[in-house]
């Protein structure tokens, strides 16, 4: 997983709540295989006509082709547990979500693939989404280190996360690279339980 510290780029306002998992990544599309095409099918009923030709979505317009943060409305990623809605973002080029509130699980998915879900007060994002719509294309700051985003007028803003998940964001870490790092304690421990209990294990 790529380690997430950092990130400066393009940002696109999204104002709708309880934007669900399905839009982000319709059900049909669930078993396809993780990879560049997952970046089509974000939101891709609502970007895409049945033949192909693309609506007038903001993500199909310039620069918000290239949009790396998400600064959404209340309760992004509801709906089911489908960890391909994040698979979409991901491969979309969509590397932070900045949202007053997630579904838990979609959050905790996202955590998982290295995209960062950031929660502010909903007047904040609301706050942040006027500023884009006022300057489409313009960039903002997420910095997980510090924890903080920075609005396009320099303003600053907090938020807290957990710090087990800030740490695998921070290293690229997931959960089987997480659990690897205990390797050697698991060897510690059979070796001992071995010792402890070898009727156990005794050729019968």
């Amino acid at each position: 997983m790529e380690p997430f510290t950092k990130l400066t780029g393009i940002a696109v306002p999204i104002d709708e709540p309880n934007v669900d998992t399905n839009q982000l990544c319709p059900t049909r599309f669930n078993k396809v295989p993780r990879g560049p095409r997952h970046a089509e099918i974000l939101f891709h009923d609502r970007r895409f006509e049945a033949d192909g030709r693309e609506k007038d979505f903001i993500l199909n317009r310039e620069p918000y082709r290239r949009a790396q943060i998400v600064v959404a409305d209340r309760n992004w990623g509801c709906g089911s547990s489908r960890e391909s809605a994040v698979y979409a973002l991901y491969e979309f080029g969509i590397r932070s979500v900045v949202a007053s509130s997630f579904g838990d699980i979609h959050a905790s998915n996202c955590g998982k693939n290295g995209l960062l879900p950031v929660v502010l007060a909903q007047g904040d994002v609301a706050a942040i989404r006027r500023q884009l719509h006022a300057q489409p294309g313009a960039t903002m700051t997420v910095d997980l280190a510090a924890q903080t985003v920075t609005d396009l007028a320099g303003k600053v803003y907090r938020f807290e996360i957990h710090p087990v998940r800030k740490k695998c964001l921070l290293e690229g870490l997931d959960d089987i690279s997480r659990t690897a790092q205990y390797a050697e304690r698991f060897e510690i421990f059979e070796e001992a339980y071995r010792q402890e209990r070898p009727w156990l294990f005794a050729d019968r």
